[in-house]
């Protein structure tokens, strides 16, 4: 992969057929933030620099150094976290008529020349959100602060299950890009202003059925400081999780549809509840008594949970089975619904 000459091939074919805008994400990226926009190619018609209450003021350290013309700063007078100031970034970026909204954070860490990557499946009606994927060389994960790597693998098998897109990994990255029009329809008052901004957005993007895809892609590791913490968050983000698979299952298998995996799961939960539950119920009243349980009594929860979980297991199959293929944004445009409903407001 050689992204010099990627950029090149690729530059102005994605300057003529679409509007494209950077978001960097301002907090306590002054020492690399002027770097990151200089890196930014001709391609991007626009760069919205959010300043989200960042105490080394870079929205006025912007203005004062930068001179590219495509710069503009957004200013939050409280910190709304990274989310808050992508959604921010995405409301300027819907209202001036973008097509597709890149996110790339301002530390460094991201290389803005494999920017036409992450745009290009997005132009072909190949999906409306791509995100970075760290993990893809095994050479390069290396370079990755051990802490993090292993966090990073934890919190992927867990978003895995969350937001339903059992294809892709590396869910806390933060290099993404998404068409304006399926971002305009995102429910912004639910999505996580914080950390979890990252994973959250692909439930809201599962509910609504769009198309997402991992790009491969190095991480850059310098002196930037990261302000994400995997072993602070990482139980956060379980509860987090959990609730998310809550939300996602209900919303998808009973409230919008009623299949036959819907049936499945019921009955996976009833055999392996009620299996557990009677079978742990006689146990402590063998232990208790001393005597030895039936074998009818044995073998009548052993079944029920054997049973639960071969249902279990074909409902997995069914949701693995059920990722959003599809590109939503096209549909958005033929129905017509592209400047109705805009919930990101």
């Amino acid at each position: 992969m050689n992204p010099v000459a990627l950029r090149i091939e690729t530059m102005e074919p994605l300057r003529q057929s679409a509007l494209i805008a950077v978001v960097i994400p301002c907090y306590k990226v002054r020492q690399h933030v002027l770097d990151v926009i200089a890196a930014i190619g001709n391609e991007v018609h626009a760069i919205y620099c959010v300043d989200d209450a960042c105490p080394e003021q870079s929205g006025d350290y912007i203005e004062k150094h930068c001179e590219d013309p495509r710069a503009k700063v957004l200013r939050h007078g409280q910190n709304q976290g990274v989310g808050g100031a992508m959604l921010t970034g995405y409301r300027r970026a819907i209202d001036d008529g973008m097509t597709i909204i890149v996110k790339i954070d301002g530390d460094g860490q991201m290389d803005p020349r494999l920017l036409p990557m992450f745009v290009a499946p997005i132009l072909k009606g190949e999906a409306d959100y791509a995100k970075g994927n760290r993990f893809w060389d095994l050479g390069q994960i290396r370079q990755m602060p051990t802490i993090r790597r292993f966090g990073n693998v934890g919190l992927s098998f867990l978003a895995k299950a969350s937001t339903g897109y059992w294809d892709v990994f590396d869910p806390t990255n933060g290099y993404t890009a998404i068409h304006a029009d399926v971002a305009a329809h995102l429910p912004a008052e639910s999505i996580s202003k914080r950390y979890f901004f990252e994973t959250d957005i692909l439930l809201r993007l599962n509910v609504m059925r769009a198309a997402v895809v991992d790009v491969p892609m190095d991480a850059k590791y310098g002196d930037e400081t990261s302000g994400l913490s995997v072993s602070k968050v990482i139980g956060e983000f379980a509860v987090k999780h959990a609730r998310n698979l809550c939300k996602r299952i209900v919303y998808s298998y009973y409230l919008r549809d009623l299949s036959i995996a819907s049936l499945e799961l019921i009955a996976a939960l009833l055999l392996l509840g009620g299996g557990l539950l009677f079978g742990g119920w006689h146990w402590a009243i063998a232990l208790r008594t001393g005597m030895p349980t039936p074998v009818g009594t044995v073998v009548m929860p052993a079944i029920a949970l054997v049973s639960g979980l071969q249902f279990l297991l074909a409902f997995l199959g069914y949701d693995i089975a059920s990722v959003p293929r599809r590109a939503l944004h096209p549909l958005l445009q033929s129905r017509g619904l592209v400047n109705s409903n805009r919930n990101i407001r």
